[in-house]
């Protein structure tokens, strides 16, 4: 493992705003790095979990202009964990706004997990302003993710599975999914908080490779509910028509340089995902891990911190032609 890259040191950032993106939502954006440096959008997952104090550390301070903004209803906008007036595709013209906003012709657009769906949904809205792709754990927000997410993860974390399913009283537990929503979307604290406590539990002790199926890192508690409601409004209310609108959308934005980092171990966004994206988008180049699901494991940050720094230095997240890895059991043919 010697030799792989981490992140850049932490720095303060040089602007912070807010966005009235409707009568009901403000966003909160910061930037870091760079003023006049190359424009590059990161886009935090959940959704609804708003940006984390090291998300601008992938990127070259003195190169890139980072631009980070929370979602409608987590981080530091407001109002906060609403599901009201908040889809897909308000989230998508968030962006444009902002990119207005900021005075920004076209960005490099940085995306994992749910980042990684809304960047490919921000592509294929406004494809003449993206002009490349970097995407770790892929997810296309399809109906078979979903139930993954809500059942398949007990396969590989059985207890984990067994204390989410065992939350709920046994005359809740027949349809898992139904049930935590409604009880997330309760107004009284004492019915949402524990359920969305056991929700992110659910999805934190399987997020790394290194998982004992406890949640050894709990979210911090502004992300708790936010994420956990959200989440499951989005599952729940916001499923693509058809289910595989974001693959099938990529003939739109095949001429974008589009690299993905994915974890083989994944179990929150599995692999399955990133390897139907390849077939849809032949262009891209994606890799695979020896990585959970958390952009920390160390070989999917090293490769997506190299991705960026291709960016800085060419233009392009893409790997060379041709270009070798060292042999590993874990990395495509």
């Amino acid at each position: 493992m010697s030799g792989l890259r981490t992140l850049y040191p932490a720095s303060e950032p040089f602007n912070q705003g807010k966005l009235a993106v409707s009568d009901l939502h403000t966003i909160h954006y910061a930037e870091h790095g760079n003023p006049e440096g190359i424009p590059m959008l990161f886009l935090h997952g959940g959704p609804g979990s708003g940006c984390a104090p090291y998300h601008h550390q992938f990127f070259d301070p003195a190169a890139f202009r980072i631009i980070l903004p929370d979602q409608r209803g987590c981080g530091k906008s407001t109002p906060h964990a609403e599901t009201r007036e908040n889809t897909p595709d308000d989230l998508v013209r968030d962006l444009e706004q902002l990119r207005q906003e900021l005075g920004i012709e076209s960005w490099h657009i940085f995306g994992g997990s749910w980042g990684s769906t809304l960047a490919l949904l921000s592509a294929q809205e406004h494809p003449e302003n993206c002009r490349s792709l970097t995407l770790r754990g892929l997810f296309a927000m399809r109906r078979e993710e979903v139930h993954h997410f809500i059942h398949g993860m007990g396969k590989t974390f059985p207890e984990a599975q067994e204390r989410f399913v065992d939350f709920l009283p046994k005359k809740e537990q027949g349809d898992l999914f139904e049930s935590y929503y409604k009880r997330l979307m309760d107004p009284d604290p004492a019915i949402h908080r524990p359920a969305a406590i056991a929700w992110t539990n659910h999805e934190s002790e399987s997020f790394s490779i290194n998982s004992t199926g406890r949640p050894e890192e709990p979210m911090p508690d502004h992300v708790v509910l936010s994420m956990a409601r959200i989440e499951a409004a989005y599952f729940r209310n916001h499923l693509f028509t058809p289910d595989d609108r974001v693959l099938k959308n990529c003939e739109r934005i095949r001429h974008i340089p589009a690299y993905g980092a994915q974890g083989r171990f994944d179990q929150i966004c599995p692999p399955t995902t990133a390897h139907a994206f390849k077939k849809a988008m032949p262009s891209a180049q994606i890799e695979f891990f020896r990585s959970g699901h958390d952009a920390r494991d160390p070989e999917t940050l090293d490769a997506l911190i190299r991705a960026t720094d291709r960016i800085r230095d060419t233009g392009s997240p893409l790997l060379p032609k041709p270009h070798i890895r060292p042999k590993s059991a874990f990395s495509p043919e």
